[in-house]
């Protein structure tokens, strides 16, 4: 029967398929996740990755292993943190993650009710780049993200959404976008489009040479846009939180409404990230 660490070692290198970045999450050397997954290997009389000295991929076998293995391994996981909190309560810190001001205050109001509801439970404010979502989520820098969506990616569980909202395009003052009412999703063609790092299908379809900016947040990127370097579409509450004199927002036609909601690794699913969860849905939902 496998060992726990192989099981654990077989789950994060099936994620992130790279030996060093295996070893930092487990906080373990790469040697001993290079032995831990022959180990594995050995038990199971089959190779579960091929390896070179340019990538790491699953075999047949390993990804069998995977699709059979991860959901029970979730479940585990999922049934010792329930046990753990319903032994002691819910106690400890919850790291919530938010991008910018809009965001930050709505999950102050998601933790005031939370609070009240688990008095136990302290809550933890970071400010994340978007760069950063995906790999805090990963590594346990943090618990629960707020983040724009689609944001798919192994092991991670979306929550319901909390906010819809327009998007706008912010562009330098003296652009001629700025003189409209609105700007079609057609003018995105004939401009320079910044974007972050994170996903964003619909931008991919319409706009597909947009400038990406892997490290820059959004007062980097709104700067860029009022240096006139390109522009950058945004969600409705840019507007109120960042108003600039060198940036005009300006509607953009044609575009789906963007949609934010509550992010977490699978498996981490605590009784605090679940009544954190359950608080921001009460609080954004509308009187009936």
């Amino acid at each position: 029967m496998a060992e726990t660490r192989e099981v654990e070692s077989f789950l994060v290198l099936a994620e992130e398929l790279h030996f060093g970045r295996t070893a930092k999450r487990l906080r373990v050397s790469t040697a001993q996740v290079s032995q831990t997954i022959r180990k594995l290997e050995r038990r199971i009389g089959a190779p579960l990755f091929t390896r070179t000295s340019r990538r790491v991929e699953l075999t047949p076998v390993g990804r069998q292993l995977l699709a059979d293995l991860g959901p029970a391994w979730s479940a585990v996981e999922a049934a010792l943190d329930r046990a753990v909190e319903a032994g002691r309560g819910v106690t400890g810190t919850l790291r919530v993650a938010f991008g910018d001001a809009a965001g930050g205050q709505l999950l102050a109001g998601v933790a005031e009710l939370f609070r009240r509801r688990v008095p136990g439970c302290e809550v933890e404010f970071r400010e994340v780049r978007p760069a950063e979502v995906l790999p805090w989520l990963r590594e346990g820098e943090v618990d629960v993200v707020l983040a724009g969506l689609p944001l798919d990616g192994p092991g991670l569980v979306t929550g319901p959404v909390l906010v819809r909202e327009t998007r706008f395009l912010a562009v330098a003052a003296g652009h001629p976008f700025a003189r409209r009412d609105a700007v079609g999703v057609a003018d995105l063609a004939r401009v320079t489009v910044l974007r972050c790092a994170l996903p964003d299908p619909w931008l991919d379809e319409h706009a597909p040479g947009a400038t990406s900016r892997p490290r820059a947040g959004l007062q980097e990127l709104l700067t860029l846009a009022g240096a006139g370097e390109g522009v950058l579409p945004v969600g409705a509450h840019i507007r109120r939180y960042y108003p600039r004199p060198d940036v005009a927002y300006v509607p953009l036609d044609g575009a789906p409404r963007l949609e934010w909601a509550l992010i977490w690794r699978e498996g981490s699913a605590t009784a605090r990230v679940r009544a954190f969860a359950e608080a921001a849905a009460e609080l954004v939902r509308e009187p009936a």
